[in-house]
């Protein structure tokens, strides 16, 4: 199984793929305030590196926080745009293992159809004024 894992959490984004529990290739980069302009180009460029094609891909794994929350919007929008758009699974995990993880879902046949983030506080917003 082919898997593609992102985690956007920081400022330093991270993709990865996989061949079942097997690190194919990984790219990290500075992408604070640049993430939604790098983030595919990334993945395009790890993918042509392996001469895999985004229909080789089979099954998505996103890190779901917590983390920024422009980042993890961002590669969580990413992910579920790839599974829908190529009708594969995707699953989101958090916490130190969240690759190996992500893997057993997917091998267990796990689909959330749409991932979405752990912010795990409430949203800071302010007070409108009067």
């Amino acid at each position: 199984m082919i898997i593609l894992a992102i985690k956007t959490d920081k400022p330093v984004a991270e993709v990865y793929i996989y061949k079942n529990h097997e690190k194919l290739a990984a790219k990290s980069w500075q992408a604070q305030g640049t993430l939604a302009d790098t983030i595919n180009a990334k993945i395009e460029k790890m993918l042509d590196s392996l001469s895999i094609s985004l229909k080789d891909i089979e099954g998505i794994i996103c890190f779901a926080g917590p983390g920024s929350f422009t980042g993890l919007r961002t590669g969580m929008a990413v992910a579920n745009a790839l599974a829908y758009a190529q009708n594969i699974p995707v699953v989101a995990t958090k916490g130190e293992n969240w690759i190996d993880q992500g893997i057993r879902n997917l091998q267990a046949g796990k689909n959330q159809k749409i991932v979405t983030p752990n912010y795990d506080r409430p949203a800071a917003t302010t007070i409108a004024k009067k």
